[in-house]
């Protein structure tokens, strides 16, 4: 059977991205996104929700989001959803799902009051992509891949 894993978000960042590098010299940063999303109640009246998404990226989109956004920056992030799994220093088996960010589109404009106006100067709905690291994470970097034209929105 075909599988197909594939995310599309669009939200604000919950934190200041910090960038480190693995010994390979790949950068990497974990994000935090809120993702509102507004519906009508049973009662008919408007609620909003909230989702909170733990986003990794790397390579050259981690540095571009270090250098260009901050806490409130909106973007838009497409990725894979990916399963940590671990055991905690208890000994309880932990899991965690994320996702892990292979294209990501910045919004808004420079300097705005939308977020990322303290470090951003880079033009409006700029876009950068890269591939994702290997799934076992060995630290290798990603393989080379160009941006597409190919995105359906």
């Amino acid at each position: 059977m075909a599988s197909y894993n594939r995310v599309i978000l669009l939200g604000n960042l919950t934190r200041d991205p910090e960038i480190r590098y693995l010994q390979s010299g790949t950068a990497v940063t974990d994000v935090g996104l809120a993702v509102n999303d507004r519906r009508k109640n049973a009662n008919g009246e408007w609620v909003e929700d909230t989702t909170f998404v733990d986003v990794t990226l790397w390579s050259r989109t981690a540095e571009v989001a270090g250098e260009y956004l901050s806490k409130g920056s909106p973007v838009l992030i497409e990725g894979r959803l990916k399963l940590d799994a671990w055991e905690g220093q208890d000994g309880q088996k932990r899991s965690k799902l994320k996702v892990v960010g292979e294209r990501m589109q910045m919004l808004g404009g420079r300097g705005g009051s939308e977020g990322g106006g303290q470090r951003s100067a880079a033009k409006p709905n700029s876009q950068y992509s890269q591939p994702a690291p290997p799934d076992d994470f060995d630290d290798s970097p990603p393989a080379d891949q160009s941006p597409g034209d190919d995105i359906p929105f």
